[in-house]
């Protein structure tokens, strides 16, 4: 079996915006974007999985046009409560100051923590990789590809479960940019995952204080 982890292309948002579930489109650049990815794609994707929010539901229908694509609210991003829409260089000290220190494990004012994320969202991930999440027929057969489209943060959480990374490492260890493709495989019980596309943007993305 094997998997396809597949990030968003870039979203219609202003750099530096704290954003989580905040519902977002994705820019013009989705044809663009989405033609790199599908080079990494093989031909026989049997189901497709995807967060339901804008950014990712759009891009699994432009990608997967003739599958029907299974809406999973636990891959959605990381919860941002009052700090949604919000620049990350305008939040109040008092709060920010100590998340920065303990992202993992302290909730946003409103929101959730990376553990949070973490918990929820690989739940969702073993349910679809061992065929609990609405596939017909049940768990998938040797040799099915699937597809999961999501975002930053719920793909580094599979990733770091997979991995046994210290979730507080996993931004270092899995700098994943707007539309990369990574591939997981089932090796005789054994998953391995390898990342097949990871464009750099010509801009950095900025999801903390720019001193932070």
């Amino acid at each position: 079996m094997e998997i396809y982890l597949i990030r968003h292309t870039t979203p219609a948002v202003a750099k530096g915006t704290c954003y989580g579930q905040t519902d977002l489109d994705l820019t013009d650049s989705l044809s663009e974007e989405a033609a790199v990815i599908r080079r990494h794609l093989p031909a026989g994707i049997v189901s497709v999985h995807s967060s339901p929010l804008r950014r990712c539901a759009r891009l699994a229908e432009y990608l997967f046009p003739a599958h029907t694509v299974r809406l999973h609210p636990d891959l959605m991003e990381i919860h941002c409560g009052h700090w949604e829409m919000k620049h990350w260089d305008e939040l109040p000290k008092e709060d920010l100051d100590p998340w920065m220190k303990d992202f993992v494990q302290l909730r946003i004012p409103g929101g959730e923590s990376y553990l949070d994320l973490f918990e929820r969202v690989n739940h969702c991930y073993r349910s679809i990789r061992d065929g609990q999440a609405g596939d017909p027929g049940g768990a998938q057969a040797a040799g099915d590809a699937i597809a999961i489209i999501s975002h930053g943060g719920p793909i580094r959480s599979i990733l770091s479960e997979m991995t046994n990374t210290p979730l507080i490492d996993s931004f270092k260890v899995f700098s994943l940019h707007y539309g990369c493709v990574v591939r997981l495989s089932d090796e005789g019980g054994v998953w391995r995952h390898e990342v097949l596309s990871n464009p750099v943007p010509a801009e950095k993305e900025q999801h903390k204080p720019k001193n932070g």
